[in-house]
């Protein structure tokens, strides 16, 4: 990558379950150079659907370069494996080529946890940090993103590990579960105590990092998560997907 490649702003965009955002950023710092553009995701949200409104996203800021895009879903080689939050239509699909023939630009999908950990790791609480990283995102389900030394191990679903009682962990502890059973902090913050325990034991990590829109209320719920690991919230929080999308519109560069 040349300096002027180096200099230009990347354009990020976050798809999510409710909406899809994007806003230009300097990937050398994180730092966002223009507000956040939103649109509602498409009810259905079906591919075709969904790049058309990924399409007004890019032409809204008026882009030529290359795009990063987050998905809510297992991502290999920019084709989307799972559907977990979305249509089912994507299970399989070329997401990097439809997008990329929506907008008229160069699109790489990652997985939206994978995104916003990248994020985390590169500019926010888990920089610097050597060992084993964990970051989850809590919301709508349960994101994660599995870190060694900084290097990302890609596409970990840690939301859809079963606990005891068969019950599955983001079905029990997300801030969807927490919001539709009315649930009181301390209540879902022993929920979320005992799923952390369970990767604890399972992967010894030396940090976990807890993102997602709940991290913003993270004073609410920490006292009640009692765990040997250090735990801390999410610095850029919803920030972080977007600039994650940036940084592997670098990568690709």
């Amino acid at each position: 990558m040349d300096n002027d490649a180096q200099a230009a702003p990347l354009l990020g965009i976050d798809i999510g379950g409710s909406g899809i955002k994007g806003a230009l950023v300097r990937a050398q710092t994180g730092e966002l150079l223009t507000e956040r553009y939103r649109l509602e995701t498409p009810q259905p949200s079906t591919p075709d659907a969904v790049a058309r409104t990924v399409a007004k996203i890019v032409r809204f800021f008026d882009y030529q370069g290359t795009v990063g895009c987050t998905f809510p879903a297992i991502v290999k080689g920019g084709v989307t494996l799972s559907a977990a939050n979305v249509d089912k239509g994507w299970v399989g699909l070329d997401a990097d080529a439809l997008l990329t023939e929506a907008t008229g630009c160069e699109v790489h999908l990652l997985n939206d946890a994978d995104a916003a950990g990248r994020a985390e790791v590169t500019f926010g609480a888990g920089k610097d940090r050597a060992g084993v990283v964990i970051v989850l995102t809590l919301g709508t389900g349960i994101g994660s993103a599995l870190f060694l030394d900084g290097t990302l191990v890609p596409n970990t679903e840690f939301g859809h590990l079963f606990l005891a009682g068969g019950q599955e962990a983001e079905a029990w502890a997300s801030d969807r579960a927490r919001k539709d059973e009315d649930l009181h902090w301390k209540k879902w913050g022993g929920r979320l105590d005992a799923y952390l325990k369970h990767l604890e034991f399972i992967f010894s990590p030396d940090l976990f990092i807890l993102g997602g829109g709940v991290s913003k209320k993270s004073d609410k719920f920490m006292e009640f998560l009692d765990l040997k690991t250090p735990v801390v919230p999410a610095a850029l929080r919803n920030e972080a997907g977007i600039v994650g999308a940036a940084l592997w519109a670098a990568h690709a560069e």
